[in-house]
């Protein structure tokens, strides 16, 4: 059976497992510390980065996106680019955006100053970081709200690898309880119909140890 190697709290092995679950496609997932930088992971990925998939009997992939483009053209049968070549770039350009904008901008500041600097012994969070974080998530809260006010999902009249890119860095972040949902209802609502769907369970279903979710987290009526 395939193997992901995965942190929980990785926005892009979430966008992996999504991916995955969308597809109805089977895997055992290994969770990796990956600041660890075992020699053993950093032979399948030398830049010691999660996620990293490997096909039964097939090829090792690395980085999110690649693997997710790899799932598109090798399992086709449930789309997640779009129908269109116009549809598959807007699709594109909004994993572009929460994977590189939103996460830098958002998720990457929370992750480091709230989780990773505990795990690391770094130090005291950075509440300049935290606050610049707090202030920037909203802005793409409204784009968000933005976007479904003239679509039925972000990139479209189908769900596709925009939602589950923009789901995975926002479930990290509400895993935290970091997420000020009533700053635009728009995206609330979106993201209640993101967490409805059945590939979804199981990232609502995890429990990091010593560290639980706020009693929303998996609600779908938050």
């Amino acid at each position: 059976m395939r193997r992901l190697y995965q942190y929980w709290l990785s926005p892009f092995s979430r966008k992996v497992r999504i991916a995955l679950n969308e597809k109805g496609l089977d895997y055992e997932m290994e969770v990796e510390r990956f600041w660890e930088r075992r020699d053993e992971f950093l032979a399948l990925n030398p830049a010691g980065m999660v996620p990293v998939l490997i096909e039964d009997e097939g090829p090792t992939l690395a980085d999110s996106q690649a693997i997710c483009e790899y799932l598109e053209e090798a399992y086709p049968d449930r789309p997640l680019l779009g129908a269109s070549p116009a549809g598959r770039a807007e699709t594109r350009r909004l994993v572009a955006w929460f994977d590189q904008k939103f996460h830098r901008e958002v998720t990457e500041l929370l992750l480091r100053e709230k989780l990773m600097k505990r795990f690391m012994a770094l130090g005291q969070p950075d509440s300049e970081a935290i606050r610049a974080a707090a202030q920037n998530i909203t802005y793409h809260l409204r784009y968000i709200g933005w976007l479904v006010e003239r679509r039925n999902w972000l990139a479209g009249p189908d769900f596709g690898l925009a939602d589950i890119a923009a789901a995975a860095q926002l479930s990290c972040l509400d895993y935290l309880d970091n997420v000020p949902w009533t700053a635009d209802e728009g995206a609330r609502t979106w993201y209640a119909r993101v967490k409805s769907r059945p590939a979804m369970r199981a990232i609502l279903a995890d429990h990091i140890p010593g560290m639980p979710p706020p009693r929303h987290y998996a609600d779908l009526d938050f």
